[in-house]
């Protein structure tokens, strides 16, 4: 059996070289492909095969995955004269773990079809150092049956392989992922900045937050108790009580110039809420908000929501 990597990158070296060590072993082949030849070196000195171009890689290949900057370089590796798709065999599967675009893979999705290939959208998460370790998530959408089969050998570049669902899916879930990571990171900013200008010592904020209800739980958990049910009654905090600490952290960063501009989007929700009537019900209450201007509703069954909850803490 032969597979093939595409893309040498800080990411793409690590998982190509766990790749080796895990498809090599049981007498299996690993070709590999950059635009820089020079990063093959380490891999082609344990045992991969140098392919010329993704074409000829995929030509020989079971199983293709590439790790490229993003849907640029995605559509360079698969179209064209020495595109994959000038090779690839009828049934092989292509998981391409770039953070990639839906709407360029659903495309790309039409055109492996007609080759009779199947591709994935799977984007990982964890970084270079889970990359090379191998403790990473990898978020597949694509055909469920297919992702079942080549899974053993997913196993072997990441600890947290799974369906997300159909073409398209994994990049959405790692958009979102990256997306409320950032928008965390700008809001730490904001209060942190609010804080230390307010006289206190930025290890001794880091360590109360980290002593509270948001530092001891993971920003997602929470999320099952009344987002994800859409159950904001009875109240874990109410609302009122909310609107109450952001207006006054809002107050605290008008008297030291400190720009809230998160914070006062919270409040601007917040107060939305108190004029429905939502004083009492949870604080999180306010998420339904959003959900109405996206128009759609956000309902878990909660047999559902239970057995996702026992198998992630499993």
């Amino acid at each position: 059996m032969k597979a093939g990597f595409i893309g040498l990158g800080t990411m793409g070296a690590s998982m190509a070289a766990n790749l080796q060590k895990g498809f090599q072993k049981d007498g299996n082949t690993v070709l590999v492909h950059d635009v820089r030849k020079e990063t093959a070196a380490p891999h082609i000195k344990n045992g991969a095969i140098w392919a010329a171009s993704p074409a000829a890689l995929a030509a020989e290949c079971d199983v293709i995955f590439s790790s490229l900057p993003g849907p640029v370089e995605f559509d360079a590796v698969s179209y064209g004269a020495t595109g994959i798709l000038a090779g690839v065999r009828k049934g092989a599967a292509y998981f391409d773990l770039t953070t990639n675009s839906p709407t360029t893979v659903r495309k790309a999705h039409v055109e492996y079809e007609k080759k009779g290939a199947y591709l994935f959208d799977a984007p990982v998460s964890g970084g270079p150092k889970g990359a090379f370790t191998g403790k990473l998530a990898i978020w597949c959408g694509g055909d469920a049956d297919v992702f079942a089969k080549w899974k053993p050998v997913l196993d072997m570049i990441g600890d947290q392989a799974s369906y997300i669902g159909p073409i398209g899916a994994g990049s959405v879930a790692k958009l979102v992922h990256n997306c409320y990571g950032y928008i965390a990171t700008a809001a730490a900013a904001e209060v942190f900045s609010m804080g230390v200008k307010a006289g206190i010592e930025p290890l001794a904020i880091w360590e109360a937050v980290r002593q509270g209800a948001i530092g001891r739980r993971g920003a997602f958990e929470s999320m099952t108790d009344q987002f994800l049910p859409n159950k904001y009654e009875p109240a874990a905090f109410a609302l009122r009580l909310a609107h109450k600490d952001v207006s006054l952290a809002t107050a605290l960063g008008r008297e030291l110039n400190v720009p809230m501009r998160l914070a006062n989007l919270a409040l601007a929700d917040l107060s939305e809420g108190l004029n429905r009537g939502w004083g009492n019900r949870d604080s999180r209450s306010i998420m339904v908000l959003q959900t109405e201007r996206a128009g759609i509703e956000i309902k878990v069954d909660p047999q559902r929501l239970t057995e996702a909850m026992e198998k992630n803490r499993g």
